[in-house]
């Protein structure tokens, strides 16, 4: 039996200036009617302009929230965008240490409500 190569999606576009691609092309959107696709295309190019913060930064940003939001094609973009745009090994690092902050956090966040609901301490 041979192996077929898995077509990866791609749920951001690849280009820079946040252009939108066909579903055919990427292998992600095609479920999402072309209006909201073009919305998404829209407020993705918005967010990743020039701004108070530069590139790189919204990159690793990114890293650690598709880390978080369990976004796999997400975190591989993310991770070759911030890389083109100059983030170290120990920047993306960071990011990722911050995203697994978080990701702890927020189980301890949700056993804290659990508990107080229960009336439960267990230490």
């Amino acid at each position: 039996m041979s192996k077929e190569k898995k077509q990866q999606h791609v749920p951001f576009p690849e280009e820079d200036d946040g252009s939108p691609r066909d579903p055919a092309e990427t292998g992600s959107f095609s479920m999402v009617d072309p209006r909201f696709r073009e919305a998404y295309f829209h407020f993705y190019k918005e967010t990743y302009k020039p701004t108070v913060l530069d590139r790189k930064t919204k990159e690793l940003i990114a890293i650690a929230a598709s880390l978080i939001a369990k976004c796999e094609g997400c975190m591989r973009g993310h991770l070759k965008k911030a890389m083109k745009f100059g983030a170290t090994r120990e920047e993306i690092s960071e990011a990722i240490a911050i995203a697994i902050g978080v990701a702890a956090a927020s189980v301890v966040d949700q056993t804290d409500i659990a508990a107080e609901q229960m009336k439960l301490k267990l230490y």
